[in-house]
């Protein structure tokens, strides 16, 4: 009996080793359906984009998210540019926190189903609709967004924030999904500490390489990001780059003052043109980037280092620095000053971290109260006792900064650096 169960294990495992490890064969799948021709370019407010908006609806469902719409999605209308009336959904699931109190705060992870559709020509006499397939455009994003969804999914008991899995319609008609996500359509963005947007993640090559575009300072990020490559397994690391590498739904979030960032391999020559087709996507550099970001999306929800308050600060309210209309400042300049003049200038290698050749890189957190006082220094991701303390020492001892303000008023504003001890070769 022993061996027989022996057998039908070792018969077994394969499979689910092949649907655990390779995500290659899923997301093409979900690729070709949602670029298929029979979807007509799936415009907004056509009958293709609510196919589509079905697909992911089912195919979040069976991954086991909470799905927060139904089949029909959280509807809505827009006024198209030729006056027409449009309507579409975005469909929406969460994976809940674990954590009592974090879990009312959420990351939204989202990305676009809909594209441009299609246009008819005639050809010796006969409507012939020339389509726009979408792979890359926003098929691509879709996709990660599935299988990113799947491994959050596996990973919830490790959950502190909430995550919200957020399918978005009708970006090709003004980020109309986006914007009433933002406006009536989810209804808690005080609580969202970050988006993270998927869109054209297909091209995955030297020409459109892998990167995250956003206007959250660096400082914050590399909290969040060394965290990711220090306990992460990720074959593949965005770049980083500020600002906006082209309009997309994240634009929607940043005008509702909530931090934001793109993941994307950026624009292609197929880029809004019939030839966007499946077979020209890169599936392996695919399965990488969703490999990170789900990564990156877990550590979000997992880490204290990214938009949230401090737990007992000096201050009721402490905003991150990316929502400081003036951001606080170091002696009249940046926090890159306050690293140069300060911390590296005063910084002390410690003599047992030394023999003992230990070095590494140090994430600190602080809080600038209204008065301008460094204060709960504290170590986010450490590399020991002795190189964790000379960190928050030095940090600790800063002279007073100049507030940040919110609407002309002073605010405690919470920072994350980077202290790298680095030893140096004879």
């Amino acid at each position: 009996m022993t061996a027989v169960i022996l057998i039908a294990v070792l018969l077994l495992a394969p499979a689910f080793g092949a649907s655990a490890d390779n995500l290659e064969v899923p997301l093409r799948r979900h690729i070709e359906f949602i670029s298929s021709p029979s979807l007509l370019g799936r415009a907004a407010g056509s009958a293709g984009e609510r196919e589509a908006a079905g697909y992911l609806y089912d195919e979040l469902s069976k991954a086991g998210v909470e799905m927060l719409s139904d089949r029909e999605g959280s509807t809505f209308s827009v006024i198209s540019p030729a006056g027409d009336t449009i309507s579409s959904c975005n469909i929406l699931g969460i994976i809940e926190g674990s954590d009592q109190v974090l879990r009312e705060e959420y990351i939204v992870l989202g990305a676009h189903f809909d594209h441009l559709g299609y246009y008819s020509v005639n050809v010796n006499g006969t409507p012939t609709p020339f389509i726009y397939p979408g792979a890359d455009a926003d098929a691509s994003g879709v996709a990660a967004l599935i299988e990113c969804a799947r491994l959050l999914v596996a990973d919830a008991p490790l959950l502190k924030r909430s995550v919200i899995i957020a399918g978005f319609g009708a970006t090709e008609a003004q980020f109309a999904g986006s914007r009433y996500f933002c406006g009536e359509g989810f209804g808690f963005n005080d609580r969202i500490r970050l988006m993270v947007n998927l869109d054209m993640l297909g091209k995955c090559s030297s020409r459109n390489p892998f990167e995250m575009y956003t206007s959250i300072p660096q400082a914050e990020l590399a909290g969040l990001t060394d965290y990711v490559n220090l306990h992460e397994s990720t074959t593949i690391r965005p770049s980083r780059h500020s600002g906006v590498i082209f309009p997309s739904d994240c634009l929607a979030f940043t005008g509702a003052e909530i931090p934001a960032l793109t993941f994307s391999t950026g624009i292609s020559r197929e880029y809004r043109t019939v030839r966007d087709t499946p077979d020209l996507i890169n599936y392996t550099g695919l399965e990488a980037e969703t490999l990170y970001i789900s990564s990156f999306v877990k550590s979000a929800a997992i880490k204290d280092i990214l938009f949230v308050k401090a737990g007992e600060g000096t201050e009721d309210k402490v905003y991150s620095f990316a929502e400081c209309d003036v951001k606080p400042q170091f002696f009249r300049k940046g926090e890159a000053s306050f690293m140069s003049d300060w911390v590296y200038k005063y910084l002390k290698y410690p003599k047992s971290a030394l023999e003992a050749g230990i070095q590494g890189k140090v994430t600190v957190s602080f809080i600038i109260n209204t008065k301008g006082e460094v204060t709960d220094v504290t170590v986010v991701d450490g590399v020991s006792e002795a190189l964790d303390a000379e960190a928050v020492k030095v940090v600790a001892a800063s002279p007073k900064w100049t507030a940040g303000q919110i609407g002309g008023h002073k605010v405690c504003t919470k920072l994350v650096i980077p202290v790298e001890f680095r030893l140096k070769k004879n």
